[in-house]
Formats: structure tokens, C-alpha cells, sequence
């Protein structure tokens, strides 16, 4: 995947129907330090213009795999542009995560938004809950965003124990 060209390709689609969105998953880890490779886009996105988008990116070449209340999957028919997964978010919780995004470096050194370290931790451990599996490939990730300076470690503290994950949490400072 190009990650630039995917960037330049979404960020008009995106723009042209007015909603609110920033990098996740990989994309974001890396723009808070991560050497770690990806294979797909990941995107926070408003869901208010959910139908707007996804007809744009339709029109631009992407299929739609599996569409969700929370989370549709798209693959481009360019195999450079690849897989690309939207995380639908409103309401409270739209505004929660856009009020603390934060500007960092994305691809091709393009600043975009991406989400503070504290909603990245929050998004890893709720997959992890959900998917127990997931420990071993997001424990690395989790490391680095729980070393970050200014992290709200009592937030992220609470996030883990609201998983039932608090041992997990202590496993992973100690290591860090």
C-alpha cells in the first residue's frame, strides 16, 4: 500500500462532503512514532455523512466488503490503494475524539489529525477484549503509545481495568 497516494486520493473525497476524520490504526501509530508497516488505511470518520462518502468512494474505484452500523470495509480496485476500513463514529463520542486529536505527521510528511494517545489505548483494548487474540499483535503498539510523554496514565489506567485488562496494563509498563 502507498500510503501517500491513498491519503492524496481520500482526502478530497473526504473534504468534499464536509465530515470530520483522522487517521487510525497503523497510519496513526506510526505518526506517533511507530516503525510498524500496515497494510490498509484506517479511518475515524463522522458518521453524518456516512451515505455522501461512501457514494464518493464508490465513484472512485472502492467496493464496499462488509458495511456495518459502526465500521464499513472498502477495497480499492488498484492494488497499491488497497484495503481501506472506516470507523464510524457519532455523537458524544465524535465529539470527544476530535476535541482531543491532535495534528502529527502522516505520510509523505502531510500533517493530518489522529487520535490521542489515550483513544488509541482505549481503541486497542476494547479490540482486545473483544478479541483476546489480538494481545499479541497490539502489545507492542500498546508499549509504545503507554511510554508516550503526557499520557494520561490515570485514563489509561481505568480504561484497562474497565476492560477487566488491569493486569495486562502493569504487565506492559513493567516492560516498557
Amino acid at each position: 500500500m502507498d500510503a501517500a497516494r491513498v491519503i492524496a486520493l481520500l482526502r478530497p473525497l473526504l473534504e468534499a462532503t464536509g465530515t470530520r476524520w483522522m487517521l487510525a490504526g497503523g497510519l496513526a501509530l506510526v505518526a506517533w512514532g511507530s516503525t510498524r508497516t500496515t497494510a490498509d488505511t484506517d479511518l475515524l470518520v463522522d458518521d453524518a455523512f456516512r451515505s455522501a462518502l461512501l457514494a464518493r468512494l464508490g465513484a472512485a474505484g472502492f467496493e464496499v466488503l462488509l458495511d456495518s452500523d459502526g465500521f464499513t470495509n472498502l477495497l480499492h480496485s488498484e492494488r497499491e490503494i488497497g484495503r481501506l476500513d472506516l470507523i464510524w463514529v457519532d455523537g458524544e463520542t465524535s465529539r470527544r475524539l476530535f476535541a482531543a486529536a491532535v495534528e502529527r505527521t502522516g505520510p509523505d510528511a502531510i500533517p493530518l489529525l489522529v487520535p490521542a494517545p489515550e483513544h488509541l489505548v482505549a481503541m486497542k483494548v476494547k479490540a482486545m477484549k473483544e478479541q483476546p487474540t489480538r494481545v499479541f499483535r497490539d502489545a507492542e503498539d500498546l508499549r509504545l503509545l503507554l511510554s508516550l510523554p503526557d499520557l494520561d496514565e490515570d485514563s489509561v489506567r481505568a480504561t484497562f481495568e474497565r476492560a477487566g485488562l488491569g493486569e495486562l496494563h502493569e504487565r506492559i509498563k513493567s516492560a516498557s
